[in-house]
């Protein structure tokens, strides 16, 4: 959130500073200058920027998996900063309190909206990109780190505040020690064996030998330093700069696979989403390589002509990854897969699937974003990248992609926001998402609908801009998440 004073104007209105910042992001010019579960009292430690006075009333939304990193994007939002700020600092933050779903090191997808722009949600695609180095005796092939310039890329394009300012409360919980969650204390204890095989995860997440348990105390030095140095020299810098080394030379000793070529050539994409009609609204969806948005867009389309069959989503993603196994992001597939959303159907089964998490942001003024991140595998490699902090995630060359789901519903005739949902569940994550949508623009919650399905949901009845007190949002009760209030 900006400092007092500050504009707010939209990244995709200052032109000069975006194309200066992404260009640090994508690491395009090493030329150019840089730019510049605890408790609810924890929030005091995550102001952004210099201090400002925190808006009254209806400040939006955010629900989030793990409650520290909902608070996180809520501060952002609670000083004036937009759905687009909010979610970096929640993605920002996950990576220190939910870093087995969520690392520095992961990948993910995303959906962002401004209301009344007269345009559609975009999507942003940041998912996991198998490494090219050669694999050691010892080896656990890592996942290229997306995140970052994953999030960059879409708060560029949507957020108003510098993204550095973003990065800083994610730096001061690593530092200063969180509360461990029970999300993160039940990853913990799923994956504590080969966990704690590798000697700086152990340090890490058992100090003193026991595997850290939820109310623990829980500081990362070494990712603190890293998130610092993301802050101060930019997102490029883990990509062309002196944090990029560190973890390749991290990654190449853990036995990832990982060379600098591959950090400094995999780049994030921004690409239309896949949409359906939904009466006088209309309904968002991830588009492949995130495939779980498509299949969570058939089983929405086939669901309004009265077919609930949850193994549709899985069948039609089956069908597009047997047919497209090369899939990336940037790749061409909207048409295709437009095509599968209008006329589904089922072609095969998925196999167990790797976890995600997910989180939704709405901001006062109707824009939204709905992100699903993955490790590809909880704690992806296990391994921790040298003195970074960073864990990291899994190759998708090795497991099975996630199910990475998100939809946003926007009236196109008022411009106004609907709902936005996010999933996670692994392999029903997708339908899961579609029955969330579809109950929500039928005026009922988006309530648990499959047995390990998860979602995050805000939902305006009556749209937004407009009357804001129909807003919820909310988080599965079955998980340990936060659906922080709106005012």
């Amino acid at each position: 959130m900006p400092p007092t004073g500050c504009s707010g104007q939209p990244a995709a209105h200052r032109p000069q500073a975006s194309r200066v910042l992404l260009g640090l992001a994508l690491g395009l010019s090493a030329s150019l200058p840089l730019a510049g579960c605890g408790s609810v009292s924890s929030v005091r430690n995550l102001v952004v920027g210099p201090p400002s006075p925190y808006l009254s009333g209806f400040i939006g939304n955010v629900v989030a998996d793990e409650p520290v990193a909902a608070l996180a994007g809520r501060d952002v939002l609670a000083r004036g900063g937009n759905a687009a700020d909010a979610a970096v600092a929640v993605g920002m933050a996950l990576s220190v309190t939910l870093p087995s779903r969520a690392s520095l090191g992961s990948g993910g997808a995303c959906l962002a909206y401004r209301a009344g722009s007269g345009r559609s949600p975009e999507a942003f695609l940041f998912t996991p990109v198998a490494g090219t180095a050669p694999a050691g005796q010892d080896s656990r092939p890592a996942s290229v780190p997306m995140t970052a310039r994953g999030l960059f890329l879409m708060q560029a394009r949507y957020g108003s505040v510098s993204f550095d300012e973003l990065v800083k409360p994610a730096a001061r919980l690593a530092r200063s020690g969180i509360t461990v969650s029970r999300a993160l204390a039940d990853d913990v204890a799923a994956v504590k064996g080969p966990l704690m095989g590798d000697p700086n995860a152990r340090t890490i997440f058992a100090p003193g030998g026991k595997p850290i348990a939820a109310g623990d105390q829980l500081s990362q030095q070494d990712l603190a330093n890293s998130l610092d140095r993301i802050a101060l020299a930019g997102v490029g810098d883990l990509y062309t700069g002196v944090l990029w080394q560190q973890f390749t030379d991290g990654a190449a000793i853990a036995g990832g696979g990982l060379s600098r070529a591959d950090l400094r050539n995999s780049v994030p994409a921004q690409s239309a989403a896949l949409t359906v009609d939904a009466g006088p609204d209309r309904v968002a969806f991830l588009p492949p390589p995130a495939d779980g948005g498509l299949g969570a867009a058939a089983a929405f389309r086939a669901g309004q002509s009265g077919d609930e069959s949850g193994s549709l989503a899985n069948g039609v993603v089956a069908a597009w990854r047997a047919s497209h196994p090369g899939a990336v992001n940037g790749g061409d597939y909207a048409a295709e897969a437009q095509a599968l959303v209008d006329r589904p159907s089922a072609g095969g089964s998925l196999g167990r699937l790797p976890a995600s998490t997910s989180f939704t942001v709405v901001d006062r003024n109707g824009g939204a974003v709905a992100c699903a991140l993955t490790m590809d595998n909880l704690f992806g490699t296990g391994r921790i990248a040298g003195d970074t902090g960073i864990v990291l995630a899994a190759s998708p060359a090795r497991f099975p992609k996630p199910l990475l789901a998100s939809s946003i519903a926007w009236n196109p005739t008022s411009g106004s926001f609907r709902a936005a949902v996010a999933g996670s569940g692994q392999n029903d994550a997708a339908i899961a998402v579609a029955a969330a949508t579809s109950r929500a623009l039928h005026g009922s919650p988006p309530s648990p609908v499959t047995e390990t399905g998860r979602v995050n949901a805000i939902v305006c009845a009556r749209g937004l801009p407009g009357d804001q007190s129909a807003c919820t949002a909310t988080t599965d009760p079955r998980g340990s998440g936060l659906a922080t209030r709106s005012d």
